[in-house]
């Protein structure tokens, strides 16, 4: 996988004087199986969350509050994408090299996952990352 595949995804955007409501469907918006969610939260100012490759998992990433920075890294290019609006998510196919940096406070994340946890499938190592995609 290279970098060019990394993409920000808009979701439908239904506004109303009484809040906005956004959602995303599996066959229409997520280009994978949802196989499991989980959401990351309270981090604390200047902390880095990701740093690591994964095998086989592609992820979409949604900033439901606050912002956040995910560098994306495909071992010879570097990719700097802002999230800060629940209607959009970006999305990262497997075999890129990510993290999670500036967080806001009260930044809440959520990653839909197209597998279910697999220690396994982890590369967390970024000279390890850089021998699996032969660079």
């Amino acid at each position: 996988m290279n970098i060019e595949q990394v993409r920000i995804i808009d979701f439908p955007k239904i506004e109303d004087s009484r809040g906005n409501l956004s959602f995303l469907e599996e066959s229409k918006h997520i280009p994978f199986e949802i196989k499991r969610t989980y959401w990351i939260y309270d981090v604390p100012g200047g902390q880095v969350r990701g740093g690591h490759a994964f095998k086989e998992q592609k992820e979409l990433i949604i900033a439901l509050s606050g912002s956040f920075d995910i560098i994306i890294d495909d071992g010879k290019e570097k990719k700097i994408y802002s999230l800060n609006r629940s209607y959009y998510g970006l999305y990262i196919p497997a075999t890129l090299w990510r993290e999670m940096v500036n967080f806001s406070t009260n930044s809440l994340a959520l990653v839909i996952s197209s597998t279910q946890y697999t220690e396994s499938d982890y590369i967390r190592s970024y000279d390890e990352f850089l021998k699996y995609k032969n660079l």
